[in-house]
């Protein structure tokens, strides 16, 4: 397994929903700088994460180091800590016994609290930490302490110090206790380390807890034979007892099956629902692992969110015509599902309400649905064909996304935007048709559709997002019509069988990236419209052979050219292009370096190296750096393989991120005493790199600044790491 820095696990958790699969439907949260919330460790860092479905929030641990042995430690810890209903029964009756005796005592513990309780090997529970301990010599006395506020009495003041103290927080353990047993998912949902269940202040007004009415259900419900609770008059599913196997049939008259009513039911393998039977509520059958088919009746109205999911062995599904809608999540994750049958009854399909269902092949949408939800059917690999009706206004985001055995799709005419990662990963999709009522293509719309070739963009379309058509390998052209203003960053990034595009004459900026890696774009012409060229636009693009940069053009991003060897002219007169090397019109700042020569002498005006002005220039062995430059910016020589040393100015103060990255010929460099900091990695890969010294004028280094500097004596890396950290390696 490959580990990596805390800084690479943050950066991917920014981007969760692009990074996690498995774990996609969680999101982070955020603090008030915007950033994910975390907390870092000796070797782990730990992210607060949410599932915005559920409410709930879970911890998302990432390690960073090797540690032996984990995997059987966390196998052995989940063991233990796995704890059925009858033992939370039986910790019930022991905390019961502790009432008991306590009560029947005339001294106090003082201190009752979850962490001054001990489980003995044998059940029976006992009170540790005597420091606050009432005893009848004691009284009048006021109290050492209150303990934790989420256990004693709300009103308790250190006045109340005597026999009883401890009588309201036993009693409130006791009663979690009692109601984790009779349900085990209370404390996962509504509990918290310091109290179980129930806080102080809740007990002026119990109905706030939304948890309460399904306990009152339970401690007043009756059972069937098989032990699973329903409701006094029969009518309302509320419990079936996790051991629950084989087939089980629903009493006749019941009408709702309560909110994980068979949740984690491992052993269920079929389930029949009579005719009586309207609601199936959210969560309902989630995670019965063995359930293989079920029948919906007529009667069913409503089947809430995770009615059905992580249902693993669930085969097919028929539901009959009253349902109207499937909810979010609904047969989410059900891998083994192959067919299922959705009623003209039914006009909307909720988010994830398919998603990762790998088995399923195909799928008929009934003219009656009006709305597909975020990811849908996203990660249905196996699913080949799919109909959208014609009452579909929007296909949302992600909604196909990777469903890989996806060959063709036909766009009713009635959608009017294709949202953000629509059929992303759709990897064997060769062609779409998009309709003329369609205005907006959505970012990451078609994004690693490897085996699209040909796709109309027509005229009604205002707007292609960011990464549509981003490694659209097997894409060979395209027209973009004349309603499009602006080509997004990474557009048809890595589009390398594109031979050829026409942009319009209306468009005015081309982003970051937008043709970046093209590898087969032959020519391309730039409308005298164009304002702004981003950062790497055309980088790469190895079979250009011309471009102009047109009058109109007043911004120049990051090294729009690297890679390219296209012959360039430049008809702005914001830009000065003499002797291969592109500046701004002032020559204060290198913008790209496309000369072929081995040495090189920046002009005096330069006072700045623009990111990645030099990267890649292989022939490039020495550079002489004037003292008017003051700063190098990011990856501005990064992989110029040739170049064996430098001689970085006085008056230089900052070297960027990766700006000498992987030069595998440096041997030696010069740092300058003017230097304040060095970026991240801005050495890094510099194999050859035998010493350096660094100056008394720098006050920080990044992380992996020189990482992989394996020529580098111990001596001089021990020097770096006792004047800075450990890290810069």
């Amino acid at each position: 397994m490959l580990y990596t820095f805390s800084s690479a696990h943050l950066a991917a958790i920014r981007e969760a929903h692009n990074n996690l699969r498995t774990l996609r439907h969680l999101v982070p949260v955020l603090d008030k700088d915007g950033e994910p919330y975390y907390s870092g460790g000796a070797s782990s860092v730990v992210f607060k994460m949410k599932d915005e479905q559920t409410g709930k929030c879970y911890a998302l641990k990432c390690f960073t180091e090797k540690q032996e042995g984990r995997a059987e430690a966390y196998r052995q810890i989940e063991e233990e800590l796995n704890m059925d209903g009858h033992a939370m029964a039986m910790l019930y009756y022991q905390s019961c016994k502790m009432v008991d005796w306590l009560r029947s005592r005339s001294f106090a513990h003082g201190d009752i609290r979850l962490d001054n309780i001990i489980v003995r090997p044998n059940g029976t529970l006992t009170l540790v930490d005597y420091d606050d301990m009432f005893v009848p010599a004691m009284k009048g006395r006021k109290s050492p302490t209150i303990s934790t506020k989420n256990l004693p009495h709300p009103l308790r003041t250190i006045d109340d110090f005597g026999e009883t103290t401890d009588d309201f927080a036993l009693v409130s353990i006791a009663l979690s206790l009692k109601a984790i047993s009779l349900d085990s998912s209370l404390l996962q949902n509504y509990g918290a380390s310091d109290r179980l269940l129930f806080a102080p202040f809740e007990y002026f007004d119990l109905s706030m807890r939304n948890d309460f009415a399904p306990l009152q259900d339970l401690l007043n419900a009756v059972e069937d034979e098989f032990g699973v609770k329903y409701s006094k008059d029969w009518k309302r599913l509320l419990k079936a007892p996790q051991n629950l196997e084989g087939e089980y049939s629903i009493r006749e008259g019941a009408k709702v099956i309560e909110k994980k009513a068979f949740s984690e039911c491992n052993s269920l393998k079929s389930v029949i629902i009579p005719n009586s039977v309207t609601i199936i509520e959210e969560w309902a059958f989630l995670g019965c692992y063995s359930l293989r088919s079920i029948d919906i009746p007529d009667s069913v109205t409503k089947m809430g969110v995770s009615a059905f999911r992580h249902c693993n062995s669930l085969k097919s599904v028929n539901i009959s015509g009253g349902v109207t809608s499937i909810g979010d999540s609904a047969f989410d994750n059900c891998e083994s599902l192959k067919t299922i049958n959705i009623p003209d009854s039914v006009t909307s399909i909720g988010d994830y309400a398919f998603s990762d269902c790998g088995s399923l092949k195909s799928v008929n949408i009934p003219d009656s649905v009006t709305s597909i939800g975020s990811y849908a059917f996203s990660n249905c690999s196996a699913l080949k064909s799919i109909n959208i009706p014609n009452s579909i206004i929007s296909i949302r985001d992600n909604a196909f996304e990777n469903c890989t055995s996806l060959k063709s799709i036909t766009i009713p005419n009635s959608v009017t935007s294709i949202e953000h990662d629509a059929f992303s990963g759709c990897s064997s999709l060769m062609s779409i048709h998009i309709p003329d009522s369609v205005t907006s293509i959505g970012y990451n719309a078609f994004k690693g559709c490897i085996s699209l070739k040909n796709i109309h963009i027509p005229d009604s379309v205002t707007s292609i997002g960011s990464n549509a058509f981003e490694g659209c390998v097997s894409l060979k052209s395209i027209i973009i019509p004349d309603s499009v203003t602006r080509i997004e960053r990474w557009t048809f990034y890595y589009c390398k069988s594109l031979k050829s595009i026409i942009i319009p004459d209306a468009v005015t900026s081309i982003g970051d990236s937008a043709f970046s890696d093209c590898k087969s774009l032959i020519n391309i012409n730039i409308p005298n419209g164009v304002t702004s060229i981003g950062d790497s636009a055309f980088s790469n693009c190895y079979s250009l052979t011309s471009v102009t940069i047109p009058s109109s053009v007043i911004a120049i991003g990051m090294n729009p050219f690297c890679g390219c060897p296209a012959d360039l002219k430049n008809e702005s007169k914001a830009f000065i292009y003499e002797h291969n090397v592109l500046f701004n019109k002032d020559k204060t700042t290198l913008i790209s370096y496309r000369a072929k020569e081995a040495n090189y002498v920046i002009p005096d005006s330069v006072t700045s190296i623009g990111e990645c002005a030099f990267l890649e220039c292989n022939s490039l062995t020495s550079i002489i750096i004037p003292d008017s430059v003051t700063s190098i910016g990011v990856w501005a020589f990064a992989q110029c393989n040739s170049l064996t040393s430098i001689n970085i100015p006085d008056s230089v103060t900052t070297i960027g991120n990766h700006a000498f990255y992987n030069c595998k010929s440096l041997t030696s460099i010069n740092i300058s005493n003017g230097v304040m900091s060095i970026g991240d990695n801005a050495f890094e890969g510099c194999v050859s790199l035998k010493s350096i010294k660094i100056p008394d004028s720098v006050t920080s280094i990044g992380d992996y600044a020189f990482g992989e500097c394996d020529s580098l004596s111990p001596q001089v890396k021990s020097d770096i790491i006792q004047s800075f950290e450990e890290n810069v390696f």
